[in-house]
């Protein structure tokens, strides 16, 4: 995609308002309650009715998209799986999905499940709280206290996602001596109790550093635990040096067949520095291509455009993916010349009403749709390729506007959604009303 850029300070404004609760469907509810689109279903097999599918393009005498064409399919779900995608037969004995557009479901790829304040009453974050040492501190006090209701708040939280249409989540857990596993343990159990209507990937965070508060044993024990990639936060500026702390992550993936997933809030030349270490591990390593992420990467904001290229390459190569919050402001990421060289980019909420920060609304759409605004992704094209940002690159329509999703054989994963197309869905962050998950419909 070649985007038309929107000026900084315009996009700034119109973000504020939107974060703010603007769109009136952003707001942050404290009792998430939909009214239910499809009836509760315990059936394995059912069909759907009168679901919209986008079929292709419309194009003008250029060959400019200029439009998307749907039509009225019905769905056959069997086991969990899509058993077939037929003609619409609008007085078959099936669940009537009412014209809604199908889309697949949405994936949150950088959370937090276990750090919330959600579902207790309102706090904003504490000015004194300024760098993340003294965020640390902070936890170390908040956490014993927070820790006895956290399965039941982590299911809410959960809840908020499922009803932004979003049913798989990577998310980062604390492994440090204040909670010692439990949150982890905790996390399980939110998890366990959910399984049927989501699914999460685990990362084990040293959020307190790996030796600033002497946590290796417990990053340890926690990689022979149900989990999928080790963590990793600023080894400069919180651990001291790069080489130790990367190293210590880098060898407990590969003990552990575990992918990696840093964070890593470091600009300038610490956080390049990292960012190269890691790239030349992988690359010595090739068993952690495709299986390694750096979250946050902010150094990468303020290189120059021959850097930024050079880079992105480097990262295409060794098959390194960027997990991003689409922040903006002062910190605008590269993320069109990301997608260009192939990197994988993924995105998510980050923070829920939490002591790091309020404003994350659940909604991954809502990501898409801010990527959209800030990089000038605003023709229908180009809005419909940005849907990737949520559904970690699945796409009901492939670049040459031929069918590529649903398929029969594919998981029964999907949102209906209140919109004519993807473009639309994006643009507007059409309202979802229903999300079925392995064949199961949630709402």
């Amino acid at each position: 995609m070649e985007p038309q850029h929107i000026s900084r300070n315009h996009f700034i404004k119109s973000a504020s308002v939107l974060l703010a609760g603007g769109s009136g469907i952003l707001n942050v509810p404290e009792n998430v309650s939909r009214e239910r689109t499809l009836p509760a279903q315990n059936k394995r097999s059912y069909t759907l009715k009168n679901v919209r599918l986008e079929t292709g393009f419309e194009y003008d005498p250029e060959g400019e998209v200029t439009g998307t064409r749907t039509d009225l399919f019905c769905i056959e779900v069997h086991e969990g799986k899509i058993k077939g995608i037929l003609a619409n037969k609008p007085a078959a004995d099936a669940i009537d999905a009412k014209g809604l557009l199908m889309l697949p479901p949405f994936r949150d790829m950088h959370i937090h499940l276990d750090k919330t304040f959600y579902g207790l009453p309102w706090k904003a974050k504490s000015a004194k709280n300024r760098t993340v040492k003294d965020m640390i501190a902070y936890e170390q006090q908040i956490i014993p206290e927070l820790l006895k209701t956290s399965v039941p708040r982590t299911e809410k939280l959960i809840e908020l996602l499922q009803s932004y249409g979003t049913n798989y989540a990577r998310s980062h857990v604390n492994i440090e001596p204040t909670s010692g596993l439990n949150s982890l343990k905790n996390l399980q159990k939110a998890l366990e109790n959910k399984k049927d209507s989501f699914q999460a990937e685990l990362v084990a965070f040293p959020q307190h550093g790996i030796y600033y508060t002497k946590s290796e044993g417990l990053m340890k024990d926690a990689a022979q635990m149900d989990i999928d990639f080790i963590g990793g936060l600023d080894p400069t500026s919180i651990d001291g040096g790069i080489e130790k702390h990367m190293d210590f992550i880098i060898q407990l993936a590969l003990d552990n067949n575990k992918g990696i997933d840093i964070h890593l809030h470091e600009g300038g030349e610490s956080g390049m520095k990292t960012i190269q270490y890691l790239i030349d591990k992988v690359n010595e390593s090739p068993v952690l291509k495709g299986r390694t992420f750096v979250s946050h990467s902010f150094a990468l904001a303020n290189l120059d455009k021959g850097k930024t290229e050079e880079v992105a390459q480097q990262l295409a190569n060794a098959k390194i993916g960027i997990a991003s919050t689409i922040p903006f402001g002062g910190t605008i990421m590269p993320i069109p010349v990301l997608y260009k060289h192939g990197v994988d980019v993924v995105t998510g909420n980050d923070c829920i009403v939490d002591w790091w920060s309020t404003f994350g609304s659940g909604s991954i759409l809502q990501k898409a749709n801010l990527a959209a605004q800030l990089y000038g992704y605003r023709t229908e094209f180009d809005l419909s390729r940005i849907l990737k940002l949520a559904t970690h690159n699945v796409l009901p329509l492939d670049d040459k506007g031929s069918r590529s999703w649903p398929k029969a054989g594919d998981p029964a994963d999907m949102v209906l959604i209140e919109a004519s197309c993807s473009a639309e869905a994006v643009s507007r962050v059409s309202p979802v009303k229903s999300l079925i998950h392995r064949g199961n419909i949630v709402f």
